[in-house]
Parts: structure tokens; C-alpha cells; sequence
């Protein structure tokens, strides 16, 4: 069934599981406005049905899980520019901002860049392809990672590592995110939802309220935020309002569109 009119993401429930999957393969299921309302509204399904025990996350086709944000979408200005009760507190995609009970797993199934991996590091389990690859290449088109990325990484992994992923936007592989921790399972890419799964029915057949509330322990969330991230959010929002001010953020995203090399300006 989808669960907004344009079908950018689609939902189906198997067994106690909700499925979200961003149905946007021609754009390698990259996040428009239609997508973060979307996978919003999932999530806010998923914790407000008791029947569901699980949120498993995925992309359409087998080429990309999520390349992040539309920089197409960016450049011709498509994104709701007016402040939305709902929607805004629930951040990049939906999900950057939104702490659920409900145990979320990833099943990436190709390419997770800039916000694709933000959605990633988003969720509790990671399963991922052989052929993954995880990228936050912001830095790349004069943008920040802004959507968890930047403030989560360094937290899950060897500062050392994170900061060269971060601060080169050079892509890693599935292997690679598997040794340091941030994917839980490596399979061919035909198994990557059915092992995601299996993974949902296993939380789903514990008692869902102790469930919920270790999720909520392990991650910090009190009364639906998480106090750990929040000087770690304003310090994002304070640096995002400069860099989106400057003529590197316009050039980044156009020199994409137009698939060029951007001409930085450093202003």
C-alpha cells in the first residue's frame, strides 16, 4: 500500500514489520520532499501501531539504497521553503531528527551516500550487499552532512577513520563499514531484504514494550529527543546557516545538475 499520493514511498506490512521503501529508483532514490514527509509518516505509523515491532527501511531497485538528498531537486528550489509543524521537528528525510521505540534496521541494498547513509546511521541494524558502498560526500558539492552524518560517525567509530571519510567524501565499501561496526551483515544482494527481515521477526517475537524501552535506554531517548544530540544539533543548524549562505552551496549543487567540475570560491 503507499502511504502518500506520489508514491515516493511505498509501505507494506509483513507479519509484525512495517517495510518502508523509497520508490524513487530512476533518481537512485534520492530524497526529495515527497520521500522525508513519506518516510516521516512511516515511522510515525510504525510507534503509533501496536501490531507493529519492527520498521525495516530499503530503496527500490538494486542500484542504490539512497543517494541522498536531490541536488536536482535543490537546485531548482522544490523543497517546501515555509515551516511545517509536522514535518520540520523529524528532520532530513523524515528520520535525521526522529526517535522512535520501534527498532529500525537499514537494508541497503546499493549505494548509501550523503543522507542515504544518513538514514543508515539513523536506524539500529544496518544489513547491507556485497556491492554497498557508504559515502558522506557533502564536502564534495559545498554542502555539510548535515543530516546526522557529521555529528553521528565520529561516535561510531575511530575518530581517525570517521574523520577521513568525512573530511575527503571518499566512498567505503560494505567490508570495510563491516570491520568498524557500522553494518551488522554482509550478503549477496538478493538476501539483503529477506536477512533484514529475519532479523525484524527475531525482535519481533521478544515482549514488545521491553523492546522498545532498551532501544530507548541504549539510544538516550527521553520523552522522544535525545538530550546526547542536542548541542550536537545546534551547533549543525548554526554552521548549516552559514554554509547555505555562501556561493560554494549554490555552486556545488549546479555544478552537479549541469555535471561539471564546481569552481569553488571559498565564500
Amino acid at each position: 500500500m503507499a502511504s502518500d499520493p506520489s508514491g515516493a514511498v511505498r509501505v507494506d506490512i509483513e507479519g509484525h514489520t512495517l517495510i518502508a521503501t523509497i520508490n524513487r529508483p530512476e533518481a537512485l532514490n534520492a530524497v526529495n520532499q515527497a520521500v522525508s514527509d513519506g518516510l516521516g509518516d512511516a515511522l510515525d505509523r510504525a510507534d503509533n501501531d501496536p501490531a507493529v515491532r519492527a520498521v525495516v527501511i530499503t530503496g527500490a531497485g538494486d542500484r542504490a539504497f539512497c543517494a541522498g538528498a536531490d541536488l536536482k531537486a535543490i537546485a531548482r528550489h522544490e523543497f517546501r521553503r515555509t515551516p511545517h509543524p509536522r514535518y520540520d521537528p523529524w528532520g532530513f528525510a523524515g528520520v535525521a531528527t526522529h526517535p522512535i521505540s520501534t527498532p529500525m534496521i537499514a537494508a541497503v541494498n546499493g549505494l548509501a551516500f550523503g543522507g542515504g547513509w544518513e538514514i543508515a546511521l539513523a536506524c539500529d541494524l544496518v544489513v547491507a550487499s556485497e556491492t554497498a558502498s557508504f559515502a558522506l560526500p557533502e564536502v564534495k558539492r559545498g554542502l555539510l552532512a548535515s543530516g546526522g552524518g557529521a555529528l553521528r560517525l565520529p561516535r561510531r567509530m575511530p575518530r581517525a577513520v570517521a574523520m577521513e571519510i568525512l573530511l575527503t567524501g571518499d566512498p567505503i565499501d560494505s567490508h570495510r563499514a563491516e570491520r568498524w561496526g557500522l553494518v551488522n551483515a554482509v550478503v549477496p544482494q538478493p538476501e539483503v531484504l529477506p536477512r533484514a527481515l529475519a532479523l525484524a521477526a527475531r525482535m519481533a517475537a521478544n515482549a514488545p514494550l521491553a523492546v522498545q524501552a532498551t532501544k530507548r535506554i541504549a539510544g538516550g531517548v527521553h520523552v522522544g529527543r535525545v538530550p546526547s544530540e542536542e548541542t550536537g544539533w545546534r551547533i549543525v543548524a548554526d554552521e548549516q546557516a552559514v554554509i547555505l549562505t555562501s556561493a560554494d552551496a549554490v555552486e556545488g549543487p549546479r555544478a552537479f545538475a549541469e555535471k561539471r567540475t564546481p569552481v569553488w570560491q571559498g565564500r
